[in-house]
């Protein structure tokens, strides 16, 4: 099979998931470093916003590192999405495409609905409800988690650390409660 086309088919979860656990050595052993996204958020704003914010103020500098691993990412995500995307359409389970319709959602195009991400959306109720409250309870989970699920489900609990645990059951939890009740109650609110 030729790389490229390797490169373009979906990976099964015992490569793919091996490949994203063995960052975390790789970062202890390039420099006692912790794999984790969202604090790379707090260091672009340390870097960029001149204001006199206590959390704001520390040596942003010395994790220079995580800003080139999140740019890494976007590059990463940018060159499979537009050279190496899967050329096959996105397969959604039967129950799934049968509950989300049940709700109205129609298209199952795209990695995500459009009927709820799309830009169109952003000036509406539906908008204010998935985009604005979502990304403020997301924000806020994850400050208040002190990490992403990222962090805390692969470097966390690779380090056997029992706040990641916690964390990471709290996530799950509050995952399964907005697909069970928060994204019927919401979808059906704003038909």
């Amino acid at each position: 099979m030729e790389i490229v086309e390797l490169l373009k088919s979906p990976w099964p979860w015992y490569i793919a998931g091996p490949l994203i656990g063995l960052t975390v050595p790789v970062l202890l052993l390039l420099g006692n470093k912790s794999f984790g996204i969202s604090s790379s958020l707090r260091h672009i704003c340390a870097a960029v916003i001149p204001a006199g914010l206590p959390f704001f103020k520390y040596n942003w500098r010395k994790e220079v590192w995580n800003l080139f691993f999140v740019a890494g990412i976007a590059v990463g995500g940018f060159v499979g999405n537009f050279w190496l995307g899967n050329p096959d359409a996105i397969v959604v389970a039967d129950d799934t495409r049968q509950t989300l319709a049940a709700l109205g959602v129609q298209d199952f195009s795209g990695l995500m609905p459009s009927d709820i991400f799309a830009v169109s959306n952003v000036f509406t109720l539906k908008g204010l409800i998935f985009f604005v409250l979502g990304g403020f309870l997301v924000g806020f989970g994850t400050r208040y988690a002190g990490g992403c699920t990222s962090g805390h489900a692969i470097m966390g609990l690779s380090n056997l650390q029992w706040p990641s645990l916690v964390a990471t059951v709290s996530f799950m939890i509050g995952g399964f409660a907005c697909t069970h009740v928060l994204l019927p109650f919401f979808l059906n609110l704003v038909k």
